[in-house]
Parts: C-alpha cells; sequence; structure tokens
C-alpha cells in the first residue's frame, strides 16, 4: 500500500549556475509543496501503514529548516534547484524512513520534481 503526507514551506534562493538574464538568476521565492510517499504492509492490527504522527515528527524539523530562509545560505544548497532540492530532502528521509519510495517537490503548481531513489 501506498500512502502519503504533504506539507509546505515558504523560501527565497537562486540559481547560481543559470546564464547571465535568465530570471532565476535573480532572488525569487516559492511557496513549495512537498509530499512523501510511504511504501508497506498495512498492519492488520495497527490498520495502518505508518503513524502519520511519526512521518510528521520526522519531515516537520526538516521542513522548519528551510521555511521561511533564503536556502541558498543554507548547507547542501548551494544549488537549489528543484532537483537538487529534492535529493536533500530523500538524503535526510530515507535513514530515518526505509518504508520511503518518492519525494514530489512543486515549486510551483505546475512545476516539481519527483524523486523514487533510482
Amino acid at each position: 500500500m501506498l500512502i502519503f503526507k504533504q506539507f509546505t514551506f515558504d523560501a527565497a534562493h537562486f540559481l547560481p549556475n543559470v546564464p547571465d538574464g535568465h530570471k532565476c538568476k535573480e532572488i525569487h521565492g516559492h511557496t513549495y509543496h512537498l509530499t512523501i510517499f510511504i511504501e508497506g504492509e498495512l498492519d492488520p492490527h495497527l490498520g495502518w501503514v505508518m503513524d502519520f504522527a511519526e512521518l510528521k515528527n520526522v519531515i516537520e524539523p526538516l521542513v522548519k529548516h528551510v521555511d521561511h530562509k533564503f536556502i541558498n545560505n543554507l548547507e547542501g544548497f548551494e544549488n537549489p534547484t528543484c532537483e537538487n532540492m529534492v535529493l536533500w530532502f530523500w538524503n535526510q528521509i530515507k535513514p530515518r524512513v526505509p518504508q520511503l519510495c518518492k519525494i514530489e517537490l512543486k515549486e510551483t503548481p505546475t512545476s516539481g520534481a519527483i524523486y523514487e531513489g533510482k
């Protein structure tokens, strides 16, 4: 079974490696939408794959780390593309939540990145 939990955060950044004149070279911000997907067997006694509160306890400190921050100044975010950010989240979460199977990070309603650990 596949379950998910969604989080949002706001952050500002710029992309240092894009060509001069590219709009993302300038500081700008997004309201990010982060969705964490967990895959596992349904516990017949508890009736769930994972306690959503347990997942929230893992993810919320990570969200707090980036929320309302200029993320270029944070370690691991030197080139904060959506793709690099989703990898950062994966690397923080996977050791603590082995059932993690997919992360989706949207920086706009129509743009984002999905990572499945491959």
